[in-house]
């Protein structure tokens, strides 16, 4: 199954792609082992190998005969799996910074571009999930008299990725893929990692039922990473300290702390305390958005957090920038904050005009817009009735594809998912060790497909049972590399180890019509660019697939 995703050509962010010679592309799976090695000493032993594995297998006419084929073709595999094949080196890279297409896009009919803030047009350095860690580990010890031992809990950077589903039922924090399955290596008790066994000994199967959902949270926006990680301490605590506990409470206790700590305004006023430590500067979001005001499009900021906190942040990340360190309001025509998203979207609630000198919200009512003033609150229907914007005209962009995105998706509106992590996957993925592995995956993969098809339970010998035992621990060497390269824990964001596509990706499917990892990606593409879909998906537009067959005709 090959497939070649393909991004659309940006300026200056065109695909590179190359061609395979003849003698890169042979018919059959036994020569398609030629494509990967390079010209080295071995090459005369290879070849020998190769003809004595044509000679000795002319026809495959009982189960015996395939399965000594099998072997054969490992063995040549195993051989050239020594050398990094050129044709990996001449596939396409993904551009990083791309934008990649679920849903159709005609930028020249967008004529409104709606943002939210934290983490779409604001990015934060990696210290901020300790902070909101640290803040919220405090509280619940403080205020909900956790054990002091929990005080010295840390945040552990490698562990959690976002996308992450939490079992209010058993305790479990897990990832899943696009069909509903718990991932076999990404289901966690605590900080340990549970069997294939023990999930289906606790679940009856891998995969999560109607009923079972029920009882799962998904963990889906930046500021997850922090809570993930709180979730599976405050588990590991109580199972080490064998006390007995309720899993449904850890979850509401956590969230609640986390809850806390940005309405409290805690740590907006940590972030603010020191910038230059949480804040990532970037020119490029200023140049960006004067260059959607140049072209004449209508610009909003809709966020729930509060004013005060939102004005110092783009004060800090724009000071340097064309002097505009007092007026980054002049490049919105309506800013609302608290705006209380994803209930936003579905209530009535009233805008209210606030004023930033008094800290204080009117009490008239606001049936008109003035950029020079801030709103709070609000609602979906009544943001369309004043400013008379039609849905299919307005992008929305933002990180959260829940809270952000699933209400402007369901309403018409255009939507693009921020996902910052999304660039160092791409780069990995890109990256020829990477591609390697992922192509013995895939031979040994099609092997074991066709040892299970040639061969019943019933049937195995002890050389058939060494063989499978030799392509299962292959395989999992190949996986397990592989998902280093990402995540210890969970692996990959957007897929599983098993190459199926993440339940994290199915949800940016839904609710996002383009995805990408900043905003300012849009300058390397004209404003009246024309957004496809790859013809050719078959996981996620931003993956380039490295097949078994690839160097067949």
């Amino acid at each position: 199954m090959t497939s070649t995703h393909r991004l659309l050509p940006p300026l200056g962010a065109s695909l590179t792609r190359g061609r395979f010679s003849s003698d890169q592309i042979r018919n059959g799976f036994l020569r398609s082992f030629r494509g990967f090695a390079t010209v080295t000493s071995s090459e005369p032993a290879l070849a020998n190998l190769e003809a004595k594995c044509a000679d000795a297998i002319p026809e495959c006419s009982t189960v015996e005969d395939e399965i000594t084929k099998i072997r054969h073709e490992f063995e040549l595999a195993k051989q050239r799996f020594l050398n990094i094949p050129e044709a990996i080196n001449t596939m396409p890279k993904m551009n990083p910074q791309g934008i990649y297409v679920n849903k159709n896009l005609r930028l020249d009919n967008i004529q409104v571009y709606g943002f939210d803030y934290d983490y779409t047009l604001a990015h934060y350095s990696s210290h901020l999930q300790s902070l909101i860690y640290d803040l919220a580990k405090q509280h619940m010890v403080n205020e909900f008299r956790y054990p002091d031992v929990c005080i010295q809990f840390k945040y552990d950077p490698t562990f959690p990725i976002r996308g992450l589903y939490y079992d209010k039922l058993k305790g479990c924090l897990m990832k899943l893929d696009f069909f509903g399955s718990i991932e076999p290596d990404g289901c966690y008790f605590g900080r340990r990692k549970l069997s294939r066994k023990e999930i289906e000994s606790m679940y009856g199967t891998r995969h999560i039922g109607r009923d079972q959902a029920r009882g799962l949270v998904g963990l889906m926006d930046f500021f997850c990473f922090s809570e993930a990680c709180l979730i599976a301490d405050m588990v590991q605590y109580f199972v080490d300290a064998k006390l007995e506990f309720d899993a449904s409470n850890i979850y509401n206790d956590v969230n609640r702390a986390i809850q806390h700590v940005h309405r409290s305004g805690l740590v907006h006023r940590g972030i603010l305390a020191d910038p230059y430590r949480y804040l990532l500067k970037n020119g490029q979001l200023l140049r960006f958005l004067r260059m959607l005001k140049d072209k004449g499009k209508k610009l909003f900021l809709l966020t729930n957090s509060p004013y005060h906190f939102v004005d110092g942040g783009m004060r800090f990340l724009m000071e340097d920038s064309f002097g505009l360190r007092d007026s980054w309001r002049e490049l919105f025509d309506v800013v609302i904050a608290k705006a209380n998203k994803p209930e936003f979207y579905t209530s009535e609630h009233p805008f209210r005009c606030y004023d930033s000198v008094r800290d204080n919200l009117a009490f008239t009512k606001v049936d008109a817009f003035d950029p020079k003033k801030v709103y709070y609150h609000g609602c979906l229907k009544s943001f369309l009735e004043i400013t008379k914007w039609h849905g299919p005209e307005v992008i929305y962009f933002g990180d959260h594809l829940f809270s952000d995105l699933r209400g402007p998706s369901k309403a018409g509106w255009r939507t693009a998912a921020i996902i910052h992590e999304l660039e160092r996957e791409i780069q990995i993925q890109n990256d020829d060790s990477y591609r390697f592995e992922q192509a013995k995956f895939h031979i040994i993969q099609e092997l074991l497909g066709r040892f299970h098809a040639t061969v019943s339970n019933n049937q195995r010998s002890e050389a058939c049972q060494s063989l499978l035992d030799e392509l299962n621990n292959a395989r999992q060497r190949a996986r397990d590399t592989m998902k280093q390269m990402f995540n210890r824990s969970f692996g990959a964001t957007f897929v599983t180890d098993t190459g199926q596509e993440s339940a994290f990706s199915y949800h940016i499917h839904q609710y996002a019509d383009v995805y990408t990892s900043k905003p300012e990606n849009f300058l390397l593409y004209r404003p009246e660019a024309w957004l496809h879909v790859p013809y050719d998906i078959k996981i996620m537009p931003h993956h380039v697939k490295v097949a078994s067959n690839l160097f067949k005709t």
